[in-house]
């Protein structure tokens, strides 16, 4: 399989970050789109890399996890720029990143201490970003090691970051749900700009769910009683109509060109929003170039305004990018499932309560 390579400096690949989100002329702007889309392709190799160092690891370690990984989207690379007046294309960390969806909190650990520790790859880990021990403010949890690619063999991509992201299956439902809500209510939660309501209904349930897997809450949260807790979750939840909006969200899969269990190197997924119809189109190891020219075409016309979401990833089958990336065949049974056992538990709590009274109990 021969993998791009970078074509073009690190200051080239900055100035392009620049005229992508800055002032530029067509000529700037498709020249920046030519250089972007080579660094964001160069990444793969690295990707790919870690992805086999990760199954690895989850092999000797006796984890069942699903993997998934992904090259980091133009919109998102733009939306990050924007957000970060210091950020620079060459220096973004994230532009590949690779996925464990574990069980529990407890196999999270220990792929996270077997990264930490007792990792021999020359691949240099330039950082911890815990948000678990310290969810985001707005309720995101997850392990993230942020690495830079090393190695003798491959010099060509020495420095290109990987993000391993390590999350259990209850964080990765939180965060499937953010970003279906985004997607079809037109919320921003996952940039920082939200409805205050959804806000606070994501925020309350990441602390539920922080609580079941006994870990830190949002600092927001720290001092909430928990009946509290959940009294506010579902007025919140009765007032969005949460559950039915999110069991409303569904998606037809009409075209998909490759069986549900062939693996293959590339699928090319693109959600339609405004008619919920997904595509998926898979390529083999030698057909990478095509894989990145449709998605280079697919992200263009998402920049043209159609209504339109697209995502390159690598490897697996279709039925392992159902578990991998839910978001984008807008599946949020786990969340729902998850939201429905918290009702219970406080209309249980309720009932309890008013047996008391009526009883006489303090």
């Amino acid at each position: 399989m021969a993998f791009v390579r970078p074509a073009f400096s690190r200051s080239q690949v900055g100035k392009a970050g620049e005229y992508l989100i800055g002032p530029s002329s067509p000529e700037e702007a498709l020249w920046a789109l030519e250089v972007i889309h080579n660094w964001r392709a160069a990444h793969a190799y690295p990707l790919n890399t870690f992805q086999a160092t990760l199954r690895d690891k989850l092999n000797r370690l006796g984890i069942k996890a699903v993997v998934g990984q992904r090259l980091k989207r133009l919109p998102s690379i733009s939306a990050k720029l924007r957000r970060n007046e210091n950020m620079r294309l060459q220096r973004m960390q994230d532009i590949a990143g690779i996925r464990a969806i574990a069980a529990s909190m407890s196999d999270v650990n220990r792929l996270r201490v077997n990264y930490e520790k007792h990792s021999r790859f020359a691949h240099e880990l330039r950082g911890t970003d815990d948000y678990v021990a310290y969810p985001k403010a707005d309720g995101y949890r997850s392990v993230h090691l942020k690495y830079r690619y090393q190695s003798e063999r491959a010099d060509a991509f020495n420095g290109l970051g990987v993000e391993v992201q390590i999350r259990t299956r209850l964080q990765h439902a939180w965060a499937t749900s953010v970003e279906t809500v985004d997607t079809f209510m037109g919320q921003h939660i996952k940039i920082g700009k939200p409805n205050p309501a959804w806000a606070e209904f994501f925020l309350l349930v990441s602390a539920a769910f922080a609580r079941e897997e006994r870990e830190p809450l949002p600092d927001a949260l720290r001092g909430l009683a928990w009946e509290n807790l959940l009294h506010r979750l579902f007025e919140l939840e009765h007032d969005l109509q949460v559950r039915a909006r999110l069991r409303g969200f569904t998606v037809a899969a009409s075209h998909i060109t490759t069986p549900e269990r062939r693996l293959a190197a590339y699928h090319v997924v693109v959600l339609n929003m405004a008619t919920r119809h997904l595509t998926v189109q898979s390529f083999s190891g030698r057909e990478q170039a095509r894989a990145h020219e449709l998605y280079s075409y697919e992200e263009s016309r998402t920049a043209a305004g159609e209504p339109i979401d697209a995502v390159l990833v690598p490897g697996g089958t279709v039925q392992q990018l159902r578990k991998a990336y839910p978001n984008y065949f807008l599946d949020t049974k786990v969340f729902v499932r998850k939201l429905d056992d918290l009702y219970r538990l406080i209309q249980g709590q309720r009932a309890v309560k008013k047996l008391r009274s009526h009883l006489g109990i303090d």
